[in-house]
């Protein structure tokens, strides 16, 4: 049987999320609240399957999931581009060398009609640091690709034991929308 890869006719890339999401077992979501992931979260929260945590600080977000993978349970951090930018730290020291599978969500911003400049400077960040750290990282700009990317980056990231992020691109999350 072929499998499928892109989103079911007329779901939001959001209610893709959440159905890839329970098809691989990814029952706890920490996350610090972002304007862009807000209907993503608001679906996370109104379903039982998930334990959904909202911690301060997007370090402890990490500290969370990484805590709950080693007792058994898969997670994965939802995040803006700043937030990611808090980050460096625990990636370099725990997440990576310890080859702990941490599945970042990251609202892209600072790019495509995003002017604030300081979300701008840091998302030039975002990338340099995923690709010194050797963290794989996709992004997604079209909803027909949210299913495939995210499944298979959450795959990967529990298969090789290593951090995987999941770049949302305005181009998904904000089309039809004012810019921020």
């Amino acid at each position: 049987m072929a499998e499928e890869i892109a989103g079911k006719p007329g779901e939001s890339w959001d209610e893709t999320v959440v159905r890839v999401l329970k098809s691989n077992q990814v029952r706890l979501i920490a996350y610090v609240p972002d304007k862009v992931l807000a209907p993503l979260i608001k679906r996370l929260a109104a379903d039982d399957y998930f334990t959904v945590i909202s911690p301060a600080r997007e370090e402890e977000a990490v500290g969370i999931v990484t805590g709950a993978y080693m007792a058994g349970m898969r997670g994965i951090v939802l995040m803006q581009t700043s937030g990611f930018a808090t980050l460096a730290n625990v990636l370099a020291s725990l997440t990576v060398p310890c080859q702990i599978p941490l599945v970042m969500m990251i609202s892209e911003r600072g790019t495509i009609g995003d002017h604030q400049l300081g979300q701008a400077i840091v998302c030039r960040t975002m990338r340099p640091i995923l690709n010194t750290l050797n963290i794989e990282h996709y992004s997604v700009e079209r909803p027909d690709d949210v299913e495939f990317v995210t499944d298979r980056m959450i795959k990967q990231a529990f298969t090789t034991q290593a951090a995987a992020a999941i770049l949302l691109s305005p181009l998904l999350t904000s089309r039809g929308k004012k810019s921020y």
